[in-house]
């Protein structure tokens, strides 16, 4: 479906469609580096904001090396990163994401793997991953699973019949396990946010799964991303009217690492919610990456500024 509603809007990463000067986020405080492990994903998701799937490698697999080459680059840069976070397609298709892990724990970050806990995560090899970098690392190691709501009909609707069920077999092992989880939900039902966090904290406690349904950074509740839907491009008065700041949008405080299929290199993007506009890429170095980001996609304002989500914790 063509676009209409926000047709004329956000094309000019300077000015607005009515010629105000559209915001930027500088990089003020990185505190994530994320990682997007590939494209393909074991299952097609309805709604997947990066279009995921069984044939989707339009970003491939990252290897080990070319994270170790980042996470060096951090320490020359000093950004001061706490966390190293994954994302896809599902990691755990790819096949150095135990080590890829291990690599980035053992230089003393954070680790934030998000999975879709089915059979990916479920293979004997990836378990006995998991089983010894728990044993090793602890509670620096945090899967957030998505689960994208606590009805099953409603997750099911997203994720195909039988996704539910599989999702919390994988989730009843991490917990039987020790391994900290975090959750991901959608606000696609049109309930409140008490309601659905309500919904997740009955579940948790009858799964005994140690998981605070209250805590935004730990059960995130995204908004929906529809990019047909009219939204209002942020200029640099919208911070004052909406009593924000920039620090509170994500691309301040965040990049993602992406390996595009045919390239050469890795590329810096400005946020993990747009691997494909080519204005988000913001270079091959994370040098190149720290100049400030134009909130020109609708995304930036429905999502980030507006909806007030965040991908970190």
């Amino acid at each position: 479906m063509k676009d209409t509603a926000n047709a004329g809007k956000f094309q000019n990463p300077k000015v607005t469609a009515d010629g105000q000067d559209r915001a930027h986020v500088a990089l003020s405080d990185p505190q994530t580096l994320w990682f997007n492990t590939g494209t393909l994903c074991n299952i097609t998701c309805a709604n997947c904001y990066i279009e995921s799937s069984p044939e989707n490698d339009r970003l491939v697999y990252i290897t080990k090396s070319e994270v170790e080459d980042y996470l060096d680059q951090l320490e020359d840069r000093k950004w001061g990163v706490r966390e190293i976070a994954f994302t896809g397609g599902e990691p755990f298709m790819n096949p150095q994401m135990i080590e890829i892990a291990r690599a980035s724990l053992s230089r003393g970050y954070e680790v934030l793997i998000l999975t879709n806990a089915m059979r990916p995560m479920m293979r004997q090899r990836v378990l006995d991953g998991l089983t010894a970098l728990q044993a090793d690392f602890g509670d620096k190691l945090t899967l957030r699973i998505s689960l994208d709501h606590h009805d099953p009909a409603c997750h099911d609707a997203e994720r195909g019949a039988g996704a539910y069920e599989k999702t919390l077999h994988g989730m009843r092992w991490l917990r039987d396990a020790g391994v900290r989880m975090a959750v991901a939900g959608r606000s696609l039902w049109h309930e409140t946010d008490l309601d659905a966090r309500e919904g997740y904290a009955a579940l948790f406690k009858a799964e005994g799964f140690d998981i605070d349904a209250q805590d935004p950074g730990i059960c995130v509740l995204f908004p929906e991303m529809d990019e047909t839907v009219e939204v209002p491009e942020i200029t640099t008065a919208c911070w004052g009217i909406l009593d924000k700041q920039p620090t509170s949008v994500m691309c301040s405080s965040s990049r993602m690492v992406v390996k595009r299929r045919g390239a050469e290199k890795p590329a810096v993007l400005a946020c993990t919610l747009l691997p494909y506009d080519a204005q988000f890429e913001l270079g091959e170095t994370l040098a190149d990456a720290e100049g400030a980001v134009p909130l020109n996609h609708p995304h930036c304002a429905k999502f980030c500024v507006l909806g007030g989500a965040s991908c970190s914790a």
